[in-house]
């Protein structure tokens, strides 16, 4: 299944598939593709929804594994969206010379009469040669006639063209089977214009990333006060005492499964067991913040505003090595970096996937950080709260434009087809969800009840106070913090929020309160982020980006110290 981003093919792939689908990445490569299986020839037949692309010709990782992934296929689907032949049927084009059986789906049909438009459907078909199906992925609309006629799929008999032939070819061919009739325009196609505008588009932009961010919080912390630590609590808490009971309430498997800080009993967040914090953290802490950034996205995505966000911020991306579709991970980021750092993968090559995920681990707080800096620093004065956003703010600027400066290679144009708004599918927005909550439980949780496990390791060994007395002399001359304060620095590794409330039992200043909450910010990310950077970067860059952290978040904390107390 080929096409261009934004035609509907997940959602045409998820009707057709259902929940046997399944998302790998390419061998050697972090593009993913999506597999399952459909009904075919009274059998069962393999169907690949490949990332969405412009052409055939590889100027990026994605572009290269599509064209690998069609070498091998045996029939091609070419989903296109019936509003935007002349820019859909040029990778048509491309298909048809390949001579590999071939069928077109018109997707977005209901859409054409909206927009004024007529295909002559016979003509387009007999211009091309194969069988044209017109489909609609948010009402299943021809989806049955799409599959039957797979069996009927023809190889086309299409000329060698080279790309100035294909784009006349393509503009003589929409010139004939299509027609436009004059209509008044929608209201949600002057919202559309409006979006994609510096003016309001930024008003709108800050508006959405407020409300996201609202909805996020509500659902992110119901989910943990109503459902997940009711479940860890009432039901699991139980049988871990009985356990701890068990295994003596000491030694050293009982502080590898339950934890060394239980003489106060056990605290799912700070005993770091693998049956208590090995499992709270994942599922308890990270997950329903996951859950809920996974629902918003999937609205924004649906709904069609996201492309808009992206070309609206697409200036400023360039401007540190990236283009407009980053503001995805970065959106994500301000609920839980984790999925940030997956969410890379949506950029063209590994090095604007190297930018945007030190910038996100280094300059975007989480949630649970967030509302931390809120409630304990929101004590001090608000201007302190608004002085840490500001100054990530500015630390995300310029290490990014350093970065651009910095690092070879180009920076892909964002060439995108911004769809129609449409009211989001519910049942594709869950779908959707679900695969991501399982690629996540798949890849990120095993990893970080290994990471914990590690970090229990050393607690146990006595290591992490070593580690305490040997970073005291930065904590204490070039951050101005108290010694005690390397500890919490250290425990924002596991969790960054509940290092900062540590922090704020030290009798603090607002200063210093501010430059520890920076640090934390901008050092060290959880351990859940630093596996799943070291899965999607591979251990240099992992490497390169942490001490990048480390010497961004010293000399950031550092001049902040000495601003406070040439000002104080």
């Amino acid at each position: 299944m080929v096409g261009n981003p934004n035609v509907g093919k997940s959602a045409i792939f998820s009707k057709l598939t259902g929940v046997t689908a399944e998302s790998s990445n390419y061998a050697g490569t972090t593009v993913g593709f999506t597999s399952g299986e459909i009904v075919f020839k009274d059998g069962l037949a393999t169907l690949l929804d490949v990332p969405g692309n412009y052409t055939l010709t590889p100027t990026s990782d994605t572009e290269r594994v599509v064209s690998k992934i069609i070498a091998c296929g045996d029939i091609i689907i070419n989903i296109v969206d019936a509003t935007n032949l002349e820019r859909n049927l040029y990778l048509t084009t491309e298909l048809l010379e390949l001579g590999k059986p071939m069928i077109l789906a018109l997707n977005m049909w209901d859409e054409v009469a909206h927009q004024g438009l007529e295909i002559d459907l016979p003509a387009l078909s007999e211009e091309l040669g194969i069988a044209v199906v017109t489909t609609s992925a948010m009402t299943g609309q021809g989806l049955k006639e799409l599959v039957r006629q797979l069996s009927y799929a023809e190889k086309p008999n299409s000329p060698k063209r080279n790309q100035d032939e294909r784009w006349a070819y393509v503009g003589s061919l929409v010139a004939k089977v299509q027609k436009r009739k004059q209509r008044q325009h929608k209201w949600y196609e002057r919202l559309s214009d409006a979006t994609v505008r510096p003016f309001p588009g930024i008003l709108i932009a800050f508006f959405v990333m407020v409300l996201g961010f609202l909805l996020v919080r509500f659902i992110g912390e119901g989910l943990i006060n109503y459902l997940f630590d009711p479940i860890f609590e009432s039901w699991w808490l139980p049988v871990v005492v009985k356990l701890g009971d068990v295994l003596g309430g000491s030694g050293f498997w009982y502080d590898i499964l339950i934890g060394y800080n239980t003489t106060d009993g056990i605290d799912f967040v700070t005993s770091f067991g693998l049956l208590t914090s090995g499992l709270y953290v994942p599922f308890a802490l990270i997950l329903p913040y996951i859950i809920a950034f996974y629902i918003l996205l999937g609205l924004l995505e649906d709904s069609g505003y996201l492309p808009r966000l992206a070309v609206l911020l697409d200036s400023l991306m360039h401007k540190v090595g990236l283009h407009g579709y980053a503001i995805i991970p970065t959106f994500l980021a301000f609920g839980c970096n984790v999925p940030a750092i997956i969410g890379t993968r949506v950029l063209g090559n590994d090095r604007a996937r190297f930018i945007a995920a030190t910038l996100v681990a280094i300059a975007v707080p989480c949630a649970g950080l967030q509302a931390m800096i809120f409630g304990l620093i929101g004590q001090y004065g608000f201007q302190y709260v608004l002085l840490i956003y500001g100054i990530l703010a500015l630390v995300w600027l310029v290490l990014g434009l350093i970065l651009n400066k910095v690092m070879k290679g180009y920076t892909p144009e964002l060439i995108m087809e911004v769809p129609p708004y449409r009211l989001p599918p519910m049942r594709l927005v869950l779908t959707k969800l679900w695969r991501r909550i399982r690629d996540f439980i798949k890849e990120a949780v095993p990893v970080m009840v290994l990471a914990i496990l590690a970090i229990n390791i050393l607690i146990s060994f006595g290591l992490m106070d070593i580690i305490g007395v040997i970073f005291g002399p930065i904590v204490i001359n070039i951050l101005g913090l108290p010694p005690e304060a390397a500890v919490p620095l250290i425990l924002g590794a596991l969790r960054k929020d509940a290092a900062l409330g540590i922090m704020a039992t030290l009798s603090l200043t607002a200063g210093q309160m501010v430059v520890g909450a920076l640090v934390l910010a901008m050092i060290f990310p959880c351990v859940a982020v630093f596996t799943v950077m070291f899965k999607e970067l591979g251990p240099r860059r992992m490497l390169l980006s942490t001490l990048l952290m480390l010497a961004t978040a010293i000399i950031v904390g550092g001049l902040v110290n000495l601003g406070f107390h040439i000002f104080s």
